[in-house]
């Protein structure tokens, strides 16, 4: 049974899928992925379609399938796709900004002592 789907449900389906992956820190292989098959998105759909007496042991049988008919349009595959990475930026921005702060404090500390070394070398007269 192939399912139609109408904007809304598949736009609350992209931001249930996008929550999911970006909470579980797979917004990069994710992207990769989806990015990299996008051509073939019919073909995932149809996969999803044969695929779907095993998955509904899984998943909920009418997501499932309204996710597989979802795949289908490339519209929804690009919202989809923005999606994941506006919730990836959203969710780890203040991580992301702490860790880029360590870092530069990192290689600040490296810097001066490089500096130190070079400093104490010249002193010596090019000694080590």
């Amino acid at each position: 049974m192939i399912v139609e789907i109408n904007r809304e449900r598949a736009l609350e389906l992209i931001e249930k899928s996008a929550k999911a992956i970006a909470e579980r820190r797979m917004a990069s292989p994710a992207i990769l992925a989806i990015e990299s098959l996008r051509p073939l998105n019919f073909l995932g759909s149809q996969i999803m379609y044969f695929l779907a007496p095993f998955a509904q042991i899984i998943f909920n049988p009418k997501e499932y399938e309204e996710f597989a008919a979802m795949i289908e349009k490339d519209e929804y595959i690009h919202l989809l796709l923005k999606r994941i990475d506006e919730l990836d930026i959203e969710y780890f921005a203040e991580e992301r900004k702490q860790s880029k702060l360590k870092r530069q404090r990192k290689w600040k500390r490296v810097k001066e002592n490089i500096t130190k070394i070079f400093k104490k070398n010249k002193k010596n007269g090019g000694k080590v």
